[in-house]
């Protein structure tokens, strides 16, 4: 981990920030003013940068223009005193992370500077699996007639649709076809349409000026500016509002939009790749998608096979998932034997590719032993006593089905080549809840209430369940608990008395 940037010509705000991020086990370094920083940035680049506002020299906001400039994913928190209403304003604008007011709390200030950590290295993991990630793994001729589509589209900055059922890998595929174009060096932006409110998706793909509605205080830039001179990738068209549809269409047919309450068009150069598990054409018959929009999107289909189309990928998908999972946890990856092998073959995976990938990270958490059994698979994977040789029962992607998988699933890491989290579970046959559905609508409703702090209050709640969690796994031991959330022992201490968490063990 890179570094924390500290710009300050006040030795004592430098010297308290230093010390405070060190009992952190932070690595800092400091400048007397933004110049240095600056010209350090010509060299290297900070994990997160913490500035004063008013230097001898250059300011904060010159500094926060540059670096955003060259590294606009980079957190900046600019230090400004209370009566500077007008530059915290400024700084907002100008992109950064947060402002910090003088004289602050320490704690809260380390607590600040944690929370753009987070999303810095965040951000910097995207990048680095995007960057690490392999090429699709397949033999299976339905797999190899897609390879030769990826080939023959590769100088090609035509649109393309993706069809293929849920879980079958149709982001990989679109990461594949702009890997392979001329716009591989610029940006790939994806996009979820069926995650996004229908009241937030406007202002998600073409953004927003300031004041264009309640809560838009700054200029936000959509997907498509994100990606301008690369390929946004819009997953689930199929369920993009139908009015929303004619503004795509407007963009696919002269290249140019409007930011939600702007007046000054927008010039998009950008490489459209659509997905959707959906018929498209029962759903224009049924007047639910625009035939010409459908017509725009359908220049060039490439079909995914479904998992149970190419069987024979199953094995090679399977080991290659268990050491990803193994590599992830830090463990010695599970072997399966060969009649587990032929047996996960005979399955139908209806979730697919994704089912598949969460099955393994199961095995890698439950299974008893390194070399994988038929008996150690999840029990609802075995064919019921009315159906004794029969095709074996199905696992449902994500789902826990058994007992004895309850906490595999919260446990299992996200595969950064996944659509979608394993961390899932059943309530009862057909119901599912997933945590992170369920932590949006949360998320949604408490913005619609038009309650402050939304981050602030769920961020609470998250940490407070998962150090309650590691803490009951650890039987209460603070430090064993620490090493297991790979956060240092003054931090869960820290933590331990804001949230006010019970149950700790002094050691």
């Amino acid at each position: 981990m890179k570094p924390i940037w500290i710009v300050d010509d006040d030795d004592s705000i430098r010297w308290v920030l230093e010390k405070a991020l060190a009992r952190e086990n932070l690595a800092t370094r400091s400048f007397t003013n933004a110049r240095d920083a600056m010209q350090a940035l010509q060299s290297d680049t900070p994990q997160v940068l913490v500035s004063d506002i008013r230097m001898h020299g250059a300011s904060g906001l010159e500094l926060l223009q540059t670096v955003k400039a060259k590294y606009p994913g980079l957190p900046v928190i600019i230090m400004t005193a209370f009566s500077d209403l007008d530059s915290a304003v400024a700084a907002f604008q100008g992109g950064a992370f947060e402002y910090l007011a003088k004289p602050f709390d320490l704690d809260k200030a380390v607590e600040l500077i944690r929370r753009a950590l987070d999303e810095s290295l965040r951000e910097s993991s995207v990048e680095q699996s995007i960057s690490e990630t392999p090429e699709i793994l397949g033999q299976a001729p339905a797999m190899q007639d897609v390879f030769r589509a990826i080939g023959r589209l590769s100088q090609s900055n035509v649109t393309v649709l993706i069809t293929g059922e849920s879980g079958s890998g149709k982001e990989l595929v679109a990461r594949a076809l702009h890997k392979h174009s001329p716009r591989s060096t610029q940006p790939f932006i994806a996009l979820n349409t069926a995650a996004i409110p229908k009241d937030l998706l406007e202002s998600e793909l073409f953004g927003h000026e300031r004041g264009a509605f309640t809560g838009a205080q700054t200029t936000r830039r959509g997907r498509f500016e994100q990606a301008e001179g690369g390929t946004l990738f819009l997953d689930e068209i199929g369920d993009m509002p139908f009015d929303l549809q004619t503004r795509l269409l407007r963009v696919l047919s002269d290249g140019h939009f409007y930011r939600v309450g702007g007046h000054q068009p927008m010039k998009a150069n950008v490489r459209v790749i659509a997905a959707t598990h959906q018929n498209l054409e029962s759903r224009v018959k049924d007047g639910l998608f625009r035939e010409d929009l459908y017509h725009r999107l359908n220049v060039i289909r490439l079909r995914l096979p479904s998992l149970r189309e190419r069987r024979e990928d199953i094995p090679l998908l399977t080991k290659f998932f268990l050491t990803q999972s193994a590599k992830q946890l830090g463990v010695e990856a599970k072997r399966m034997s060969e009649p587990a092998l032929q047996f996960l073959s005979g399955l139908d995976f209806p979730g697919n590719v994704r089912q598949l990938e969460n099955l393994c990270n199961w095995i890698t958490v439950m299974a008893p032993g390194q070399t994988v059994e038929i008996p150690d698979l999840p029990q609802d994977l075995m064919p019921s006593p009315a159906n004794v040789g029969t095709t074996p029962a199905s696992f449902n992607s994500g789902e826990e089905l058994s007992a004895r998988s309850g906490e595999a699933f919260s446990a299992a890491p996200m595969s950064p080549t996944a659509s979608a989290p394993p961390h899932a579970r059943v309530v009862n046959p057909g119901v599912r809840e997933n945590w992170i559905s369920l932590l949006e609508a949360e998320a949604t409703a408490m913005l619609a209430e038009g309650q402050s702090d939304v981050i602030d209050k769920l961020g609470r709640c998250f940490e407070s369940v998962v150090i309650k969690a590691a803490l009951k796994h650890t039987h209460g031991r603070k430090n064993d608990a620490a090493i297991r959330l790979g956060i240092g022992r003054n931090t869960i201490t820290r933590k331990i008395q804001e949230l006010g968490i019970d149950g700790v063990k002094d050691e």
